[in-house]
């Protein structure tokens, strides 16, 4: 099974993953990912962007990530968190995402003890072609979190696959 990467498109202009920068949080950083639901339950790594502006993903297929320019979880805005879909070896740690149904919970740890707890508000699958930026990383009052991996079919000459599967979530209170 080959390594996948999930594509996530950046956009020139105010939007997109490189316009998610928050301002300086005073938040811990996430550290760990539960998601009960689906048994993830993996350790976080942070995040930044790749050359060509689409943003990293973790090295290790068992590891979730964060994407460190944008909101920490629990903080208003768009917090981000992608995982690997599969690699070589077999499953990765978002293999069941898109499982995930309303209101299923997704619980991140911090790195200092405290716990964010999100709820499922939405699940869809988008062609990486017409990925929505917007939707994913423009601005939000609320503490909000999304899930992004791989979806759909597997282009071998590119490498990749030509969908994404995002979770929509808003901090559970």
């Amino acid at each position: 099974m080959p390594v996948t990467t999930p594509i996530v498109r950046s956009i020139d202009g105010a939007t997109g993953p490189e316009a998610a920068a928050p301002a300086l949080s005073r938040s811990a950083l996430p550290v760990r990912i539960r998601i009960p639901s689906i048994g993830v339950d993996a350790s976080v790594t942070n995040l930044g962007l790749e050359s060509d502006g689409t943003i990293q993903v973790p090295s290790d297929p068992r590891q979730a990530g964060w994407y460190r320019l944008g909101p920490v979880p629990g903080d208003a805005g768009p917090a981000v968190i992608l995982g690997h879909l599969d690699s070589t070896t077999g499953p990765a740690v978002f293999a069941r995402l898109a499982g995930l149904r309303l209101g299923d919970q997704v619980l991140v740890a911090r790195a200092d003890g405290s716990q964010v707890r999100f709820q499922v508000d939405r699940v869809a699958t988008f062609a990486v072609s017409s990925f929505p930026t917007e939707a994913v990383y423009g601005a939000t009052p609320d503490p909000v979190l999304r899930l992004i991996t791989c979806s759909g079919t597997f282009n071998r000459a590119q490498g990749r696959y030509l969908s994404n599967v995002v979770v929509f979530a808003t901090e559970a209170v």
